[in-house]
């Protein structure tokens, strides 16, 4: 107790009014030191059942466990993009490469020699760039504080992102042109659609392209980031789109006067994961990861993609991409649109299209765990408690239709092989209509149906003969077939014999706020030239 009273005695308690200037920035640096040293309860980057999962399952090669462990807890270094249109990053890049990471090089931070910054080798024209540092280091190192303060410049006006490595794949791979139409389903943040709008640019004897770029995301606050980053790039070829991107609507547009469904040449489809590919730069995942995210989200990925593939246009290319290293989120998502879309879709190889990127093929057998670690090899073993957890998309298909599939063709990238994050990647090519898209040709649609119920008829007009004084207007309604032309009687039996139509709609939900983000005024408002 006399301790503990003789510190309380030492304590300066008098009003700040009566402290010196000097005496109150001492108080202030010790408070700051005091909550530095302390700090958060540091994160044991630890999950046995995460171990456990991805052992079983032989995602790594033989023999590089550790390596991959070790790259895990490893912090993500740091990559940037530079952006805008060529004419401006070529600018940006030479200013980067003859002043700045030169300035980088022989200087050490905590005994650890920084790498100068080096370019990634599969990224066109040396446009991304990646260092050794952590963002944690380039923050607190006095020696980086000039570099620091350049990233954090540029990256306001728009000149420099910050975007992880594997993030920048799924966008190259979509192989855009000037005159594509393109679609983002799950944009926000907006790093990826950012790339996609310049490379819609890239052309610069094309001031204004052809194509566009829809990007949507469901979250309606993260759609004014969306727009926030969009607009640094001043392009009239995006539109911001806030709705659930597993019902989102199709879109019309005119053609010589005749509406048409817009379908997409590019779609982008980097569906919500459970991340723990990210585990280097999200510590959080390390405690939270359970196999039940992936069982949780697995229904809405294919609920996401399949509205994806729908509104591709023939010839078309599709990318659909997470930050999960998980089958269930990866391959088995891919193997059920294959197999519902009955050869409509083809698995692409990109395997030429990115050179210098090293991946991993996907993979073609896995299995299904519960939270509890209970393993289930197909989905026959699986309990009926269990149904509504653990679905039959979850599971690999049979040899010769995995054959068929070619899963090979994904791409997985592995943490430890070019000190990145987590990712996987496939590329689909649609080669044909959906089957619950198919229609039959017109000709066919308005021929009269043959009724051969006629019987039934007959019935139904002897029983309002009976109940009726005027029985011969009844059978010219009956037999009035013959009076509207192109008419076609239609019954159940032709409906269950005819293509089936698409899903049944479900009713809107709500999501985000009421108001729109935008009102759009005309010339001749009056409220718009005072603004102007």
């Amino acid at each position: 107790m006399g301790r503990r009273n003789r510190r309380i005695r030492r304590r300066d308690t008098r009003p700040a009014v009566q402290r010196t200037p000097e005496e109150e920035e001492e108080r202030r640096k010790a408070r700051e030191q005091a909550a530095w040293e302390s700090g958060y309860a540091e994160i044991i980057k630890e999950n046995k059942l995460f171990e456990h999962y991805y052992q079983e399952l032989k995602i790594v090669p033989e023999g590089e466990w550790e390596q991959f462990m070790t790259a895990m807890r490893e912090p993500l270094p740091a990559t940037i993009r530079i952006t805008g249109y060529k004419s401006h990053a070529k600018e940006i890049l030479h200013c980067l490469k003859e002043k700045y990471f030169k300035e980088l090089q022989n200087i050490e931070v905590d005994g650890q020699k920084i790498e100068a910054p080096q370019p990634l080798n599969w990224y066109p024209d040396e446009l991304a760039w990646h260092t050794n540092l952590s963002r944690k280091i380039i923050r607190k190192s006095p020696e980086l504080e000039k570099f620091h303060q350049f990233l954090i410049s540029e990256t306001e006006s728009g000149n420099i992102s910050r975007q992880e490595a594997v993030s920048m794949i799924p966008p190259v791979l979509l192989n855009v042109q000037p005159h594509h139409k393109i679609l983002d389903m799950c944009a926000a943040p907006g790093s990826k659609t950012k790339q996609l709008i310049e490379m819609l640019h890239a052309d610069m004897d094309i001031p204004f392209p052809e194509g566009f770029v829809i990007a949507n995301d469901v979250d309606n606050k993260r759609c004014y980031l969306l727009v926030h980053q969009a607009k640094r790039l001043n392009s009239p070829c995006v539109m911001v789109v806030n709705h659930d991107a597993s019902s989102i609507p199709r879109l019309l547009v005119e053609n010589d006067g005749v509406k048409e469904v817009l379908f997409f040449d590019r779609i982008l489809c980097d569906v919500p994961c459970s991340g723990d590919g990210t585990m280097r730069k999200n510590i959080d995942v390390w405690k939270k990861w359970t196999t039940l995210n992936s069982l949780q989200l697995h229904g809405l990925q294919i609920r996401i993609a399949t509205r994806g593939v729908e509104q591709l246009a023939e010839g078309g290319r599709m990318v659909y991409s997470t930050c999960s290293l998980n089958p269930i989120e990866d391959e088995a998502v891919i193997a059920s649109l294959l197999e519902k879309s009955e050869g409509s879709l083809e698995l692409a190889d990109v395997s030429s299209e990115i050179p210098g990127l090293k991946w991993m093929p996907g993979i073609t057998h896995w299995k299904v765990m519960t939270k509890e670690g209970q393993w289930f090899d197909k989905w026959e073993d699986v309990p009926t408690s269990r149904h509504t957890q653990i679905r039959p998309t979850m599971f690999p298909r049979d040899e010769m239709k995995t054959k068929e599939m070619n899963l090979q063709r994904c791409l997985r990238i592995l943490p430890h092989h070019q000190n990145t994050g987590g990712f996987f990647v496939a590329v689909l090519i649609k080669k044909a209509p959906m089957p619950w898209n198919r229609r039959e040709p017109k000709a066919l649609r308005r021929t009269p149906a043959v009724v051969p119920d006629v019987p039934v008829i007959a019935d139904v007009a002897e029983d309002v003969t009976e109940t009726t004084s005027e029985p011969a207007v009844v059978k010219d309604d009956v037999q009035n077939e013959d009076a509207k032309p192109g008419c076609c009687v239609e019954n159940d039996s032709v409906k269950k014999e005819s293509v089936c139509g698409p899903p049944p709609s479900k009713k809107m939900k709500l999501f985000g706020f009421k108001e729109d983000p935008f009102v759009f005024l005309s010339e001749d408002d009056p409220i718009f030239p005072p603004i102007q």
